[in-house]
């Protein structure tokens, strides 16, 4: 029996509910993208859950700034759109964390696959308050 096979696969209903309901959770930063060239974000608003410093510094274009560790309990947010939370990288948590505050106030919430690192290596442009010197990594998570 081969490594891969030894847990055999899940049925093709069982597996279609579940990688279905994986996408109710994810964005990928290719849809994402191909939409802000279309200029067709409706329904949703792209949310860096990272602290203002790193907004500052790199951001999706169109994003807001709602760091995960400052959410107040009330916000003023339409309840009708969905927040796509991101990040640094799948080796942080803070959309995770942020996805998870809004959700607990009653918003509709996914998370954007990889964050703004797999954003950026897919060639896609950031937008910044600061001009960035060359020889200064380019995102920081300060979350």
């Amino acid at each position: 029996m081969t490594n891969a096979l030894r847990f055999p696969a899940a049925d093709p209903h069982a597996a279609a509910a579940h990688f279905a309901a994986e996408l109710a959770f994810e964005a990928d930063p290719d849809d994402v993208h191909r939409d802000l060239l279309a200029g067709n974000t409706a329904g949703y608003v792209l949310v860096e859950t990272r602290a203002s410093e790193a907004f500052a510094r790199a951001r999706i274009p169109g994003a807001i700034n709602l760091p995960y560790r400052d959410l107040p309990e009330r916000l003023d947010l339409d309840p009708g759109l969905v927040y796509i939370c991101y990040c640094e990288s799948f080796q942080c948590n803070a959309a995770t964390k942020g996805a998870l505050a809004l959700a607990r106030r009653g918003y509709r919430v996914k998370r954007l696959s990889g964050g703004i690192t797999a954003w950026r290596e897919a060639g896609y442009p950031v937008e910044s308050d600061q001009v960035v010197a060359a020889d200064v990594p380019q995102v920081a998570c300060h979350c």
